[in-house]
């Protein structure tokens, strides 16, 4: 399982809006074919393994980080395919919370046969996909809000300078966030600010991936519309969703969609609804101080990266959150320490929100 849990994270970057899964099929105790899902629309990692084993996959035992699909989308039910090659038992490391499957894909294999185990290594299963997790289970994406800051904690000088606060091995760090989500999202505050593209610089190569890195989708929270036609988002390819509030038109050259807004600005609820319903996954957010602080208000913020750079930038510059309804020690955010490290002369800094 351990090895089939290294072949699905091959496709960290590339599977998007698809779960990671990697398959192994064991045989007398050697490994006689191992895969794992490439790309969306093509073959999942039990087929893959099955393709690489031939006959030698009957009898065999297959490790799959996820339970088989029992239903036909762009491929086929690879439940079947496991049944047909007679394989004699499938160890999953989790049952698929799509309920598409969710225990169906089990099922068909006990029925026709063939033994079942889960739950070997399922933690680390559950890690490799927590927004395919998230969205299945609560129908939202899996929100990461990636920020940088200075050792007093500021963002930005009081006149909106930023650039850059950290170093380039943080920022060639953020690109790998970035390339492995459904969606990059951020605020017209930022787009006015910094003028950003908000793309995947980096390559296939790079990342280590043996496909075409994933292309997020942009979205641009613009309740007023005020969206420049020349922004440099706009000037690079890949998809653009532009959003303002009900009864905002845009004009601009890329999607346009309105949702409902009250004085905060748009709708987070429905944004999360919206995310989900175009299959975003896993969603990066890079924002200002505001749309931030209004993440952490309504707990949309599963992970927190926070890269600080070793230097001091005073009590007169812009800080990481807009929080104006954190009044006493009891409103304090609590967050939980995931990972702690050096990158370059930066600090990253993971953490993910404590349960209330």
């Amino acid at each position: 399982m351990q090895r089939a849990l290294r072949l699905a994270a091959q496709g960290l970057y590339t599977t998007e809006p698809n779960p990671r899964v990697g398959c192994v099929l064991v045989k007398n105790g050697a490994i006689v074919g191992e895969g794992w899902h490439h790309r969306t629309g093509e073959a999942h990692a039990e087929i893959n393994a099955l393709r690489e084993a031939g006959e030698h996959a009957r009898g065999a035992v297959a490790y799959v980080t996820l339970e088989p699909c029992s239903h036909t989308g762009k491929t086929g039910p690879c439940a079947h395919a496991l049944v047909e090659a007679g394989v004699s038992k499938v160890v999953a490391a989790m049952v698929d919370p799509n309920p598409l499957v969710a225990g169906k894909g089990l099922a068909h294999l006990q029925q026709h046969g063939v033994e079942t185990e889960t739950g070997l290594l399922e933690a680390q299963a559950r890690a490799l996909n927590p927004g395919f997790i998230m969205r299945m289970e609560q129908g939202r994406p899996f929100m990461r809000l990636k920020m940088a800051m200075s050792l007093d904690g500021r963002t930005a000088m009081a006149s909106g300078e930023s650039q850059w606060i950290t170093g380039e091995a943080a920022r060639a760090d953020v690109q790998r966030y970035r390339a492995r989500s459904g969606a990059i999202l951020t605020g017209i505050g930022t787009v006015l600010q910094d003028d950003p593209r908000m793309d995947v610089r980096v390559s296939a190569e790079q990342l280590g991936a043996k496909d075409p890195v994933n292309r997020p989708l942009r979205v641009v929270l613009d309740s007023k519309g005020r969206m420049p036609a020349d922004a440099a988002m706009l000037k690079t390819s890949g998809d653009i969703l532009h959003i303002t509030a009900e009864g905002t038109a845009s004009q601009l050259p890329c999607e346009h969609v309105q949702l409902p807004h009250h004085a905060e600005g748009i709708d987070l609820p429905a944004l999360m609804a919206l995310l989900a319903d175009r299959q975003v996954n896993e969603c990066h957010v890079e924002c200002g101080s505001r749309l931030a602080g209004s993440l952490l208000q309504h707990r949309l913020v599963d992970e927190l990266v926070i890269y600080m750079a070793p230097h001091i930038m005073g009590d007169q510059a812009k800080g990481l959150f807009h929080l104006p309804w954190l009044e006493t020690m009891a409103h304090r955010v609590n967050l939980q320490r995931r990972d702690v490290r050096m990158v370059g002369e930066d600090v990253r800094m993971v953490f993910g929100l404590r349960s209330e």
